[in-house]
C-alpha cells in the first residue's frame, strides 16, 4: 500500500461501527507505511500500518467523490423545492 501526503486512509469496518477516514499527513520513504494520519472522527494523530480492511484514496479521487456528492445534494434540494411548489 502506497500513499502521499494529502491522500486519505479509508478503513471499512465490518461490525456496524462505520467507516473511519484519516488524512495522511506524512509517509516514509517511497510512500510505504507507517503513515502519520489525523483521524476525522477524533482529530487524533497516529502512526498506522494499514491492515486488510483499509485502502488509500488519492486526493484527486476524494475531490471527485466530493464533487459528485455535492451534485447529488444539489439535485435533491432542487427536487424538494419543486415538490414543495407543487403541493
Amino acid at each position: 500500500m502506497h500513499a502521499r501526503p494529502g491522500d486519505w486512509l479509508i478503513v471499512e469496518k465490518s461490525f456496524g461501527s462505520g467507516t473511519r477516514r484519516a488524512l495522511i499527513e506524512e509517509v516514509t520513504g517511497d510512500g510505504d507505511p507507517p503513515f502519520r494520519v489525523r483521524w476525522l472522527d477524533t482529530g487524533e494523530e497516529a502512526y498506522v500500518y494499514p491492515w486488510g480492511d483499509a485502502r488509500v484514496q488519492s486526493r484527486d479521487e476524494r475531490e471527485d467523490a466530493d464533487a459528485r456528492a455535492e451534485e447529488r445534494a444539489a439535485e435533491v434540494q432542487r427536487l424538494i423545492r419543486s415538490r414543495r411548489g407543487q403541493s
